[in-house]
């Protein structure tokens, strides 16, 4: 509780994740390629699916992040993603279908608890934004499926690099016009705070998974179960 009261007493500005923290990405994308998939014939899980393209874009990403020759844009990494996915089980597709796949990520809805909790943060007085590793545009068509006015929607394009990479927090920063340690970066992912926090953020830990955080000399400032529990925590 302690710390909860610090927090609340430093922290003006809350910034999220989107994908898989703001917007539930496993479960839609799940609900987006069933049908697709039974109707190519594939009998495997479709959880497992996205569980593969998930993992195969935060692989790519990585990659285009260390090998600091450019950024890629997301869509385009997400692209290669699902193709790489659909030839490892063997699907006949089109580069249409792939498109298609992808462009699901900008219709998925929120986590239930969400809004309801980001309501009640910035009626405690927060400023609320976004930094996502989705495209500009990406992120522009996902709002009105969100169906909240954040002060900031930021992408890492602004910085050039993908998350957990130290300039997109910064970049962040910058464009909100606060220092980093009047910001709470909150995240369903540990690599996510753990950039966060390497940075001089702060960091809530969203534990929805119920998993360990890990370790890491970079543990977050608060764990939650989910936004309603954050909001509980921080509301003034």
């Amino acid at each position: 509780m302690e710390r909860d009261e610090i927090l609340k007493r430093e922290i003006k500005v809350l910034a999220f994740d989107q994908y898989g923290t703001i917007v539930d990405m496993q479960g839609g994308l799940t609900r987006a390629v069933t049908p697709f998939l039974k109707a190519k014939g594939w009998s495997g899980d479709p959880s497992s699916f996205v569980t593969w393209w998930r993992r195969t874009h935060f692989e790519n990403s990585m990659i285009d992040a260390l090998l600091d020759r450019g950024h890629t844009p997301y869509r385009q990494i997400g692209h290669r993603a699902v193709s790489h996915v659909m030839d490892r089980c063997k699907i006949a597709y089109t580069q249409a279908e792939v498109m298609w796949l992808v462009s699901e990520i900008e219709r998925l809805k929120p986590f239930p608890d969400v809004v309801a909790a980001l309501e009640a943060l910035r009626a405690a007085g927060y400023k609320l934004a976004i930094l996502s590793n989705g495209d500009r545009d990406m992120l522009a068509a996902a709002g009105p499926h969100i169906g909240f006015p954040f002060d900031h929607v930021i992408s890492v394009e602004e910085a050039g690099y993908f998350k957990p990479h130290w300039r997109t927090y910064a970049k962040a920063c910058e464009i909100i016009g606060v220092d980093r340690a009047s910001v709470l970066f909150v995240a369903n992912h540990a690599f996510d705070c753990i950039g966060a926090k390497s940075f001089g953020m702060r960091a809530a830990f969203i534990d929805r998974r119920k998993r360990p955080f890990g370790e890491t000399p970079h543990q977050p400032d608060l764990i939650a179960a989910d936004f309603a529990e954050l909001a509980a925590s921080l509301a003034r």
